[in-house]
């Protein structure tokens, strides 16, 4: 068993005030389980999130 979670966020200080670098985002990802200790599950389910979101 094993849970992968990736949010995305865009930081909206970045975008509206200060700097003004629209679509600047950050990533925060938690592994465990199966999809930590085996490799090529791991990337199984990574190459489907890339194929489905724009993160």
């Amino acid at each position: 068993l094993g849970v992968m979670v990736l949010v995305a966020a865009e930081h909206l200080c970045m975008s509206m005030r200060g700097i003004r670098s629209p679509g600047t985002q950050t990533v925060t990802s938690a592994v465990r389980g199966i999809f930590r200790s085996n490799a090529a599950t791991r990337a199984e389910v990574l190459s489907v999130i890339n194929a489905r979101s724009d993160i």
